[in-house]
């Protein structure tokens, strides 16, 4: 699409392109159209009266000849393509140290699918790039007004497919320099790539380089470096047209494209309506290839009334400073590993060699500070011409430049390589040195070029060091990258980071640790000697919570419910991921406000299950001691477990229990309402499943076992809570299971219920082994029954029993095949439960190998009957209590002196004609009428033996005799 009048600026290369198009192609075609169509394109965007400063992301030429152009001009207002609502974020890039990225995040969406959440965008920012350099100025000079133009952080993802940035986000680098700016979404500030692979893939081939980055550096950086101004924008201008007229047809992308460049002149020309400013006072910094569009909007003489700018949805963002690297901004936009290092070594370098100053933010973090200030307003500002002259037909025309040869800089070069090698493990000498440097010069020469390139360098370094395998962590390539400059890595100041990573650098600060700097701090804690580092403890164990792995790992201590180190050890790596740290300050104020909100999002998932919220009871306990939100989440927990139709989630439901509940017993002088509402309706629930679960396939023996685990286990808390022991019972009854190891786990469940005697299960456990078609399925048994010590841990002693008599009666040819299995069987099935079985082992095994031979295990020991003997053993003709106390005079004598008594021992002229006791009954004759009157009898003593009536008492003892020698043992203590 053409200007509305022609200029005649380019008319001499018209008429050449037009003579090349006919003698190649034979006649008018697509070519001579896209030929012609790229002057027109070139010519339109020269005579913009709003002039155009076209750049490519992050190339030095680009910020050279943008330092050189704003202090010609000295515009007053400054377009910027970067999204306008990111502009208050921009005066805090001067407490950075570059690269850092400006972004935009919006962790809860409204207006977008929930799935797409969270949102983020990131717009990265070099040095050695325009669009640093036109920030710099704009912000540290006085009068000049920075305007963004671009479509705002809401827009993107308006108007680009989700699916689209997953993609680029699967395909980026996993190293954690090149995952700085995450899953984020990239905002192609001046990206300049051909997208007609035919082209690019042509490009590299005729231009004798592997990627693009090197042939971008070869045959644009290089010749426009020292370029001026109407060269520089005609130049890019073309390229801009070149690759826009040879992109493929992809409809979603060049619709995104031309409605940035219709929002971005839409933007302006409002700007320009409202303040009143002139187009020639003003600078549209852009793309090249939005630089050569053709959309109607395009200029400030362009439509106003047919593009639309669509309201933002509900949607609330938050914008802050993440650090960034050269290798993140090489993964985020595609561009070879080491060339922005290489760009900003270019840059350095090509500083010193025009002494062209650049601007920077006063104050920059991370740069000389200078011993005063530039007044660029004080320059006057040059002429602007009304109309360019044809500088693209002299530079087309132009044969290439070469360098010369600059052997003290590549002499160097081969020395720091060889140097770094060898610090990395390669045998690396001075006569690799030379080879380096004279491959370097054959590979120039074989490329057509006088002076080689950080690239030529590069590739002769890689042949003529690395030879078979890379000793040490780093291979050549990468040695030669960060010779060049290295992966720098930004960071973000303290005054420019969000409350919550202020608060946590404040609350660390009694460490005395540099945690804002990358690598990893040593921490130590002695809250014994210190008692305010308890509040640090607590920092750390929520930002263990929060944070990704190694941002804050434990090397001693532990936290836990109920227990507190009093000294712990913390390697802290906050610095490294100061990133993580920064989007945390997107969620919340302070670490305890992300934490709950994380809690509370867990726990009301739509994929969260009774054990995902008892996990959040546990954390809101043991990070945050709220109460509150603990009896919040729990009675939550309770709703999901009452609504829970299967059983997959029972071994976590009665691990996280157990803990709480010997938690809340321990520090608390009532357990909460809801962990006893829960214990009761967990009873009732599993009780209810029970019989399901023994014959649901999916439902695995350990998950079967965890319920018994809960039913056995809380049975006490929950019969005093009004539970009936009934219900267990019939479940157990009505459970009827087909796999051999929930067989076993039945008839343990039935052991403990006493349904089921331990003689029975031992007599079972011996027929499955005299059976032949069972013993290959004997492992599945055994698993069943050491899944059963969880919840019938007394079972230990059967289960050891069990396997000792496998091991003992089966025969090699059935044992030595069979064991493979009971060993992987135990091992996948029940690992955390063999310790309570080797214990029990261990006690009843010897633990001597000498005393082996004559041990006989107890399950073979013949079982005897302790009161057998004493039933069988027939009554003496002299009671118990004459004979004892006759034989034992003693005893009486101290309880006759204890009584007050003084007698002597009378000897028996003949044997006593009636029982044993009856002269101690008779001498205290109340002991006997106690007793009488305890078992119901009523009587009266007799008198003499010649006397007529017997007594109550000698009747009493005359029938039972053994009460009689009952009370004179206790009486006598015999």
């Amino acid at each position: 699409m053409s200007g509305p009048q022609e200029s005649t600026s380019f008319a001499a290369l018209r008429g050449q392109l037009q003579e090349a198009a006919a003698t190649f192609a034979g006649g008018a075609d697509a070519l001579e159209g896209i030929l012609l169509g790229m002057v027109d394109d070139v010519d339109r965007a020269v005579r913009e009266p709003l002039e155009i400063f076209p750049v490519c992301h992050h190339s030095p030429a680009s910020a050279l000849a943008m330092a050189r152009r704003l202090r010609e001009k000295q515009p007053k207002v400054v377009y910027l393509e970067l999204c306008e609502d990111m502009a208050p974020l921009l005066t805090e890039l001067r407490n950075c140290r570059l690269p850092v990225a400006v972004q935009a995040f919006a962790g809860d969406v409204d207006g977008f699918p929930a799935d797409w959440a969270p949102l983020s965008v990131v717009a990265p920012v070099t040095e050695a790039s325009a669009e640093y350099q036109a920030i710099a100025y704009a912000l540290d000079t006085p009068g000049v007004e920075l305007v963004l133009v671009d479509r705002s952080s809401d827009h993107v993802f308006q108007w680009d497919r989700r699916d689209e940035h997953a993609q680029e986000g699967a395909t980026a680098p996993e190293e954690a320099e090149a995952a700085l700016h995450g899953e984020a979404v990239g905002v192609e500030i001046g990206d300049l790539r051909p997208r007609f692979a035919e082209l690019e893939e042509h490009l590299l081939r005729h231009g004798k380089v592997r990627h693009w980055s090197e042939w971008w550096h070869q045959y644009v950086e290089v010749p426009l470096g020292d370029s001026d101004h109407d060269t520089y924008r005609q130049v890019m201008f073309l390229i801009g047209s070149l690759f826009r007229r040879l992109a493929p047809g992809d409809g979603s992308r060049v619709r995104v494209d031309e409605d940035r460049e219709r929002y971005m002149w839409t933007r302006m020309r409002e700007h320009l309506t409202a303040t009143g400013t002139a187009p020639e006072d003003c600078l549209y910094v852009c793309g090249a290839f939005h630089a050569a569009s053709r959309v109607e909007e395009f200029g400030v003489h362009g439509s106003s009334d047919t593009f639309t700018i669509s309201p933002r949805t509900a949607t609330t963002w938050q914008y802050g400073l993440i650090p960034s690297s050269h290798a993140a901004i090489e993964a985020q936009f595609g561009l070879a590993s080491g060339s922005v290092s290489i760009a900003a070594t270019e840059w350095a370098k090509s500083l010193k060699r025009t002494r062209v100053k650049p601007f920077r933010l006063e104050g920059q973090a991370g740069t000389k500070k200078s011993g005063k200030k530039t007044a660029v307003a004080a320059v006057a500002p040059a002429p602007q011409s009304p109309v360019a002259a044809d500088k693209l037909t002299g530079f087309l025309r132009r044969p290439p430049v070469l360098d010369g040869l600059d052997e003290a800089e590549l002499l160097g070069w081969s020395v720091d390589i060889v140097r770094a090698a060898r610090r990395n493990g390669y045998l690396a000498s001075t006569a690799d040195a030379i080879a380096v440097f004279e491959t370097s010069i054959l590979l120039a020469g074989m490329r057509d070029r006088a002076k080689p390139t950080p690239y030529d360098f590069q590739d002769a370094a890689v042949t003529c060091i690395e030879k078979d395998s890379v000793p040490g962590r780093r291979d050549v390539r990468r040695l030669v990258e960060i010779m060049m400059g290295g992966d720098r890595i930004g960071q973000v100041g303290y005054d420019s980071l969000p409350p919550l990573a202020r608060d946590v650098y404040d609350r660390l600060a009694p460490l005395e640790l540099k945690l804002e700097q990358r690598g990893v701090r040593r921490a130590l804690l002695d809250m014994a000697s210190r008692p305010e580092l308890r509040a640090c403890s607590d920092v750390l164990w929520m930002l263990r919570r929060l944070m990704p792995q190694g941002a804050a790992r434990p090397i001693m201590g532990e936290r836990r419910l109920g227990e507190r180190s009093i000294q712990e050890s913390w390697d802290l790596a906050l610095g490294t991921h100061q990133r993580a740290l920064i989007e945390l300050g997107y969620e919340g104020v302070s670490l305890e406000q992300v934490l709950e909100q994380r809690l509370r999002r867990e726990a009301y998932g739509a994929q969260a299950t009774t054990g995902t919220v008892l996990a959040a009871v546990e954390d809101a306990t043991l990070y945050l001691g709220s109460r509150r939100l603990a009896d919040e989440l729990g009675t939550h927990a309770l709703k999901l477990l009452a609504t829970e139709r299967s059983v997959d989630g029972a071994p976590e439901v009665l691990r996280r229990v157990r803990a709480l509940l010997a938690y809340y017993r321990t520090s608390e002088p009532s357990l909460p309402s809801w962990i006893e509402s829960f214990v009761k309706t967990g009873y009732a629930h599993y009780c209810t499943l029970l019989p399901t679960a023994f014959r649901d396939e999916d439902a695995t023996v350990g998950q079967v076992a965890a319920m018994l685990g809960f039913l056995f286990s809380m049975e006490g808390l929950a019969l005093s809570l009004g539970c009936d022991r009934t219900q267990l019972e019939l479940a157990v009854a009505q459970s009827h299971p087909d796999e051999p190891s929930k067989t076993a786990l039945l008839w343990a469940a039935q052991v403990q219920l006493g349904t089921l005697s331990r003689a029975e299960l031992r007599a079972r456990c011996d027929e499955l082994l005299d059976n032949p078609l069972v013993v290959p399925a004997y492992p599945r048994y055994l698993s069943g029954f050491v899944h059963a010590l969880e919840p019938v841990p007394g079972l230990a002693d059967v289960v050891v029993e069990a396997v000792s008599n496998a091991f003992g009666r089966l025969p090699d040819t059935v044992l030595l095949p069979w064991l493979p299995l009971l060993i992987t069987t135990l091992r996948s099935g029940a690992s955390d439960l063999a310790p309570l079985l080797i214990r029990e082992a261990g006690r009843i095994f010897p633990g001597r190998l000498a005393a082996l031979d004559a041990w006989v295990p107890p399950w073979r020991m013949p079982q005897t009957d302790p009161f057998a003997t004493a039933r069988s053993k027939p009554a003496p003709d002299v009671r118990h209590g004459a004979a004892l106390l006759t034989a034992h005079p003693s005893t009486c004598d101290a309880v006759a002196e204890l009584l007050g008594y003084d007698g002597v021992w009378a000897q028996p002229e003949s044997e006593v004609p009636f029982p044993s006791g009856v002269g101690l009954l008779a001498t205290h004759p109340a002991t006997c009428d106690a007793v009488a009157e305890l078992l119901g009898y009523d009587g009266v003593w007799a008198g003499p033996a010649a006397g007529p009536s017997p007594s109550g008492g000698a009747i009493l003892t005359t029938r039972h005799p053994a009460t009689a020698d009952a009370l004179e043992s206790l009486l006598v203590g015999g």
